[in-house]
């Protein structure tokens, strides 16, 4: 009994790890230079920017950002006023009223981006079955980040290579463990037109979605990396002083 339980072990622990090899050997990771990276880099808001637009013009239509608020976005330079105007542009519902009924009104910079379905069930039914994820924290829920959302934005094909049988409703994505994913492949080149003049290319719309979902999962990264070369500095100083101490201290016991 004892060996057939090892056996059983040891052939779920093969084919656990075979699962887990086929899935690293199915992403291969385009890697971005993101002005970002590293202790010193900030981001880029003119491109947070850009990415917003593709996110509202393209990704809103079944990705919600339910925990992000809609004044989050003056981190990256919206302005009082057009965040207001942003937000008006929105119903979001409010209540209860007087008579305990709950109502829609215009959005509020305080208030989360709205989901664009009612509920988990109406977007699987908009979605032949899968369910669009919440964008609000994906930049930190995927191997890779930002560079696993730019691969996964510019990995599609537009036909399976040979001997790779699709699902019905399925399309093909070199970078999806397992390669088959529910979601079509939306950004196209001129897909949105910048306000800024760039490019519209299918890899900028890419880098620039890729950059704002970044920002919203942490929207204070900038604030955050400034404090730590603040903390280094001063322990760099707070270093010296102590070892200009000790040698006073130390100099006459010599």
């Amino acid at each position: 009994m004892r060996a057939l339980k090892t056996a059983i072990l040891s052939a779920a622990l093969a084919l656990g790890l075979a699962g887990v090899a086929q899935a690293s050997e199915a992403v291969h990771l385009d890697k971005q230079n993101w002005p970002h990276s590293g202790v010193f880099g900030t981001i880029d808001k003119a491109a947070a920017q850009r990415g917003f637009q593709v996110y509202k013009e393209v990704c809103a239509a079944c990705h919600s950002m339910r925990l992000v608020p809609i004044r989050t976005l003056a981190g990256i330079g919206f302005k009082d006023d057009e965040l207001k105007a942003l937000a008006a542009g929105y119903e979001v519902q409010a209540g209860p009223n007087d008579a305990g009924e709950m109502f829609m009104r215009p959005g509020l910079p305080a208030d989360r981006f709205p989901s664009p379905f009612p509920n988990d069930n109406a977007a699987r039914a908009a979605n032949n079955g899968a369910l669009p994820p919440d964008l609000s924290l994906i930049a930190k829920a995927r191997v890779g980040g930002e560079d696993y959302i730019y691969s996964f934005l510019t990995g599609f094909e537009d036909q399976a290579p040979a001997g790779v049988n699709l699902m019905p409703g399925m399309n093909y994505n070199k970078v999806f463990p397992g390669h088959q994913v529910g979601m079509p492949n939306i950004l196209q080149p001129d897909g949105v037109t910048y306000a800024d003049g760039t490019k519209a290319t299918v890899e900028q719309e890419a880098k620039d979605v890729s950059t704002f979902l970044t920002f919203v999962a942490e929207p204070h990264l900038d604030e955050r990396k400034q404090m730590g070369v603040k903390v280094i500095l001063f322990l760099l100083v707070l270093a010296g002083l102590m070892y200009a101490s000790k040698r006073k201290l130390w100099s006459t016991l010599h």
